[in-house]
């Protein structure tokens, strides 16, 4: 799980930032254990040196269209918002300021602890919620980072509980197949669906940070099982690594097996290798290792077993990081990868795609569905909040909103609300890299 938003240029380096930022920033973009990434790695928030916070702030919401909607006292009053994180050191100080007065919560992680991980991500995506939809009760939530079944067990009680709009801005990229499906997904699907288990809910997601250090396509043997990145190249190199865990993540629809593995190119020895393990219509394997510095470090694939048929996905989770051989196309992430899920990317001030912000195809379903300007502007620390984490929440207060105006609303009804009132920034219509357009409300 990574919330790096600090580049890592060394030990001297880090130890000045730290002396200059407080704790609760610091603990906030660190990198935490687990095979989930929140904000995902390249997320280029970066300080806001304007001195004019407030000003920042009251343009962002002017442009979405929320100082209209507050003026004439629609504020998300009656509406509930789950924000599936793990990221909930310290909430307690900001309730009642950044954060509503109270807020329930709920732990599904072995230990019961919602406040188990060094890092306040999840408060902040609280704090956007709370600013846009200041009336809005918020909820929030944790998982145990390995098992699936605790991350679905979050999402049916925050349905349970009356919640009408869950945002979650934590990838967990193996869980799916890269194409929107997977065991997972299904699972997903049918507690969404599922009536009996609560009303009708509207499911926002990061679309990920990971266009730079994702890579999506066909098997390509070299003739002894190795997969071939381009003609005669078997490795993928990986640049731009920090100190903190790398994490290389595998995926592929059910079919051929592959297995990964991570060589150090300075000692020519493997640093991480893990099999290929089936799961329901999808094959994973994840492999980690901690990168020594100024070392150089590839990817590797190798057919395991079946046809040399087939394709698949990679993703190399650690802030800053690039893959030599990389493919932005697909690389919206699980659980904003489904069809169930709105996705929510992220654009500059001028529209402009963020670099890193994850893009489709995912067969049918237009991925990312909308997309958020991003970093929002916090009221607790310096640097705002950037990456498409800071986008899930804008768009999930913005549904918020909606069913606050207008309870009756069904969750279809406010996708499309939100897709027929955001402004598309390609002229041909609807594409792999904004989706339907800029969030806004009319």
């Amino acid at each position: 799980m990574n919330y790096n938003e600090i580049p890592q240029r060394g030990l001297r380096a880090r130890s000045a930032f730290l002396r200059k930022i407080s704790a609760a920033a610091v603990l906030a973009a660190w990198l935490l254990a687990g095979p989930i990434l929140t904000l995902p790695a390249g997320d280029e928030s970066i300080p806001d040196r304007s001195g004019q916070p407030a000003v920042q702030r009251t343009d962002l919401l002017d442009g979405l269209g929320v100082t209209r909607w507050h003026a004439a006292g629609v504020r998300g009053a009656g509406v509930k918002v789950a924000v599936l994180d793990s990221g909930f050191r310290g909430y307690r100080k900001f309730l009642g300021s950044s954060l509503p007065e109270t807020i329930t919560t709920r732990s599904f992680r072995s230990d019961g602890n919602l406040e188990a991980k060094d890092s306040q991500h999840g408060i902040l995506c609280g704090e956007v919620i709370h600013t846009l939809a200041p009336s809005a009760d918020l909820m929030f939530a944790n998982w145990e980072p390995d098992r699936p079944e605790s991350f679905l067990e979050a999402v049916r009680w925050a349905k349970k509980e009356g919640a009408r709009v869950i945002t979650c801005s934590v990838i967990m990229p193996s869980w799916s197949d890269g194409e929107g499906h997977g065991s997972v997904h299904d699972a997903l699907s049918r507690i969404l669906e599922n009536k009996k288990e609560g009303g009708d809910v509207v499911f926002f997601a990061s679309a990920g940070n990971t266009a730079k250090r994702h890579w999506s396509g066909a098997f390509h043997d070299r003739g002894d099982g190795y997969h071939e990145w381009e003609p005669g190249k078997i490795e993928n190199t990986l640049s731009r690594l920090g100190n903190e865990r790398v994490s290389i993540e595998l995926f592929w629809k059910r079919g051929p097996d592959y297995d990964l593995k991570v060589v150090d190119r300075d000692t020519d020895e493997t640093v991480a290798s893990s099999t290929a393990r089936q799961n329901g219509h999808r094959g994973c394997t994840v492999a980690r290792f901690y990168p020594q510095p100024d070392h150089r470090y590839a990817v590797e694939v190798h057919r395991a077993r079946g046809s040399s048929a087939g394709s698949f996905h990679l993703v190399a989770l650690s802030t800053g990081s690039e893959l030599e051989f990389a493919d932005y196309h697909g690389s919206v992430c699980f659980p904003a990868d489904g069809p169930e899920v709105v996705a929510v990317g992220a654009v500059d001030s001028t529209g402009q795609r963020m670099p890193y912000s994850s893009c489709g195809p995912i067969l049918t379903e237009t991925k990312p569905d909308l997309v958020a300007r991003v970093p929002f502007p916090s009221q607790w620390r310096e640097m705002p909040f950037g990456g498409t984490s800071a986008a899930s929440p804008q768009a999930a207060a913005l549904a918020a909103l909606w069913l606050s105006r207008d309870p009756s609303l069904t969750s279809t009804q406010v996708r499309r609300q939100l897709r027929s009132s955001a402004s598309c920034l390609n002229k041909s219509g609807p594409s792999c890299e904004t989706g339907f357009g800029l969030i806004r409300l009319p």
